[in-house]
């Protein structure tokens, strides 16, 4: 409470109470139907705070989600709302969610999906060197216990962990080459084994 400005707060108390006096002198004659009016607008006010706040559940109920299609090998993964393909894959039997990335060569984790991998990025030698669209990032080649998605499991997987700023780890040809076919189909990326 140290940083509270009590300048500001009288002033906003002070405000709230001129409107409301306001409000009430205004609507002296009808005072059911003013509290009734505030009330409703509280309910509103209740009702966009717990959307705001439940949002993220919201659209992860509503958003498809990557599906494995029995039987065919098929994993159908739907388009996000931003335009990319996103796979959660099981890297050393932790999930990890990647973007699908064409452009790029490799597998590439960012620091903190390597540590959630059992990998302690502080302790890699950074001897690569990467071309990205922001410029050079140095990389460490690791190799990787196990990568499953679905029922197809790869392992001693190489990969390379980024020394640079990376919001989300990259899913790149040296893994999807091992799938037979990729392919966009009605707005969802099919990768069949």
């Amino acid at each position: 409470m140290a940083d509270v400005d009590y300048g500001r707060v009288i002033y906003l108390v002070l405000l709230l109470a001129v409107v409301g006096s306001w409000v009430f002198v205004q609507n002296r004659q009808g005072l059911g139907k003013t509290v009734q009016q505030l009330a409703i607008w509280a309910f509103i006010f209740l009702g966009v705070i717990a959307g705001y706040g439940l949002w993220d559940d919201i659209r992860s109920t509503v958003q498809p989600r990557q599906s494995v299609v029995s039987g065919t090998g098929q994993i159908e993964v739907p388009r996000s709302s931003d335009g990319h393909y996103y796979l959660t894959l099981d890297v050393n039997t932790v999930p990890i969610t990647f973007l699908v990335d064409t452009g790029a060569t490799a597998v590439v984790l960012n620091a903190k999906d390597a540590r959630r991998a059992g990998i302690d990025p502080d302790d890699l030698a950074y001897l690569g060197r990467a071309n990205t669209a922001n410029g050079e990032v140095r990389t460490a080649q690791v190799w990787l216990d196990s990568v499953s998605l679905g029922s197809a499991t790869d392992t001693n997987f190489r990969a390379w962990v980024n020394q640079g700023e990376l919001d989300q780890s990259l899913l790149g040809m040296s893994y999807l080459q091992r799938w037979s076919s990729i392919e966009i189909r009605r707005g969802s990326l099919v990768l069949t084994r």
